[in-house]
Order: C-alpha cells, then structure tokens, then sequence
C-alpha cells in the first residue's frame, strides 16, 4: 500500500537538487512511500493519490537520524564518576574499566533488557539507525556475547575487543592485543561488521592499533577507529592510511590532520556528549567545513563519557559550542552518519532511499537548536512504517 505525508511545513531532503541548501529544504511539500521507500517527492498539492494519508499539519519532517556510535551493551553506571568530574577530576581511559567489571557479572538477560531500553530512547530521540559496539567485555567470552546480543536489533555492530587493556592483563598490552587479534576476533567476526580501537593516550599506540585493524580487515570487518580524542596523536593519521570509514571524537587535530582527512573517504565524526560531560574543549568544526572535511555527529551513547540518547541534545550542543550551523549539524546527523556508516540508502528523503524519517511537533528542524532540551519528534516512521508515536494528546 501507498503512504503519502501531506502538508509538510519544512521538508529535509539532504538533496540539494531538490530543494534550497545544502538540506534540500522544500516549504508545503509532501513525499509518497510505496514498500518501504520513497517514490514521490514534491509539492503538497501536486501529491499523487494514495491508500493512505498522514497530514502533517505544517509541522517539519527530517530524515531519520543516523546515529554511527554509540556503545549499548554494559551493565551498572558510572555516574559518581561523571560526579567526580564535575568537581573538578580528570577524564582518562581508565573508568572503562570499572563498567567491564559489571558487565561480565551480568546475564544475556539484563544486558539485553538495558539495550533495549537504550534503543527505544534512542527511537523516541528520532534515531531510525543506529551502531553499536562491544567493548565492555574484554574477554573471548564476554565480548562474543556482547556483539550477539547487539547483532539481534541492529546490522551495524562493531568489534571493540581493543577499548583497553583489562585488569586481567595488566602489564601485558602484547599478551592482550595477541587475544584480541586472534581468539577473540575468532569468536567476534560471526556477530560484527566493523572492527574499532581505542588510539589514544591510555589505551592503543599507533602501532598497536594498526596491527588490530589490520587483523580484523583480515577477517572480513571493515574498520573505524577512536582517535584524538585525550590528545593530538596518529589516530586521524593512521585512519587514513587504512581508508576507515570513519575517525571518531578527533577532539584534538592538527592543520595536517584536517588535511589528511579532507583529502579522504574518512568521516570526521564529532561526539558533543561526550565533551559536554567530560568538561573537554570543544573542537572549532569550522575549520573542518572550512576544509571539506565530511563531519557527522553521533551520541556516543555510554556509561561514563556521554550516557545520552539524544541526537537532538548533541545537535544543540553541536550548534552553540562547536561552530556547527543547524544546517550542518541536521546534515551530520542524518546524511553525515550514514556516510560514516557507508550506507548509500538512508539518512535522505528522496526518490529510492528507505522511509526513515520524523514527524516533528515544530515547524522546522531549526527547532532543534533553538529549543534544546524539548521533546520535538511526534512520529517516527521507518521503511514507511511507524515504530514511534507521542501519545501526548497537544500534538
């Protein structure tokens, strides 16, 4: 059956053919869904006849949000740790480690009750895509069954078996990065599409982390990488070299870095939520635009750096910290992150792609700035179907 949104009153096609911008934007348009994907795109008025209707009420519609890191399987908190913090304590790599503790100690059971309670925040935030790493394991075991548990309710899972070097190991990085590149990998490539290492200051040298990477490219596993986020290093660098889809946090760049990662197919993907709670500077992403560079934003959803759902909390951040304009920051939370994903098939609205979109309760996405902190999704469709709606009766 055909679906048409009519009386839309801010279109986001992430199609500059389609519209004005860089987003595309169409005012008064409407979009046809037929099996999932968009067949129709289009002034309200000229929209063709369909089986079924959503009026839209002249409220905005935005491409589903593609959220390309986040970290959803753990069991526990650290939020004394992000106390802490807020009193004037240093964020390091090491905190990882008090959320592996509680994680081994907890069952398939609880560890998938939490992601699924993460996941529907993440739907009701308006993410219709989302990645999720291992990481929290650190043991053939556990890490296994991490990326199981992740691979049941997304396609876009990654191998973190290098976060850091756990207790168990301590003092013995070269005996550590052996398992993770040989047992464990073993165990986690059946479950994981990508493979991802910590580089930084604390958890994986350059060398370390390339021989990682290079082992799970072995295997079959496309790669990403933590990179730059504590300090300006090889991260960003050596993602380059390896044609990662994408260089995550880059917190810390130098002018060849931003050289290096606009002459790529690397996606500079920043992680607001986690320099908002862990009281780190800002990156100036204008220098990033400036040079090319293709940006997305993602929530980093996790325990300890960034335990938020929101892609609309990280857009605002993005917008008034960063240098983000709303125009680049929706872009590098839909189309952006799609790309950071290498997903040719979401993250815009027009004719071919999948139906992943939201219904907002404002006249814009420019609301998502300008009112941070406000619940502004009314609906959630994916592949044409509803998978969230407000029941809040104002809207």
């Amino acid at each position: 059956m055909s679906l048409a949104i009519t009386n839309i009153g801010s279109l986001v096609t992430n199609n500059p053919n389609l519209g004005s911008g860089i987003l595309g934007e169409l005012e008064n348009a409407g979009v046809v869904i037929e099996d999932g994907k968009i067949v129709w795109v289009g002034s309200s008025r000229s929209a063709p006849a369909s089986d079924q209707t959503i009026d839209a009420q002249g409220m905005g519609v935005i491409p589903g949000f593609v959220d390309s890191h986040a970290h959803m399987v753990f069991a526990g908190d650290r939020s004394k740790d992000f106390e802490a913090r807020m009193n004037g304590e240093k964020y390091s790599a090491g905190g990882i480690k008090s959320t592996v503790a509680k994680t081994r100690a907890a069952s398939d059971a609880e560890l998938e009750a939490n992601f699924l309670s993460l996941q529907n925040e993440m739907i009701r935030s308006g993410i219709t895509t989302f990645e999720s790493k291992s990481g929290y394991g650190l043991s053939v075991h556990d890490e296994a069954r991490c990326l199981a548990i992740a691979a049941k309710h997304t396609s876009e899972t990654t191998f973190l078996g290098a976060h850091v070097v756990p207790e168990d190991y301590a003092g013995r990085a070269d005996d550590y990065i052996a398992l993770v590149t040989g047992e464990m990998l073993q165990s986690c490539a059946p479950h994981a599409k990508w493979v991802d290492v910590f580089c930084d200051v604390g958890a994986f040298d350059v060398d370390q982390s390339r021989a990682i990477l290079k082992s799970g490219i072995a295997k079959g596993l496309m790669p990403r990488i933590h990179a730059n986020q504590l300090a300006q290093g090889g991260g960003v660098q050596l993602a380059v070299e390896l044609d990662c889809a994408s260089a995550d946090h880059c917190t810390h760049l130098s002018a060849k870095d931003i050289e290096a990662l606009a002459g790529s197919n690397t996606v500079a993907t920043m992680l607001p939520g986690a320099e908002f709670s862990t009281r780190a500077n800002y990156l100036d992403a204008k220098k990033l635009f400036a040079a090319g560079v293709t940006v997305a934003l993602a929530t980093d959803c996790n325990p300890g750096s960034s335990y938020t759902t929101s892609m609309g909390f990280c857009i605002a951040v993005a917008i008034r910290d960063m240098g983000f304009s709303p125009e680049q920051a929706l872009w590098s939370a839909t189309l952006g992150g799609a790309k950071a994903l290498r997903r040719t098939d979401i993250g815009a609205l027009s004719v071919g792609m999948s139906a992943d979109f939201s219904i907002l309760s404002a006249p814009s996405f420019r609301h998502l700035g300008y009112r941070p902190g406000v619940d502004q999704i009314s609906q959630v469709l994916r592949s044409g179907k509803t998978i969230y709606k407000h029941q809040d009766g104002t809207k």
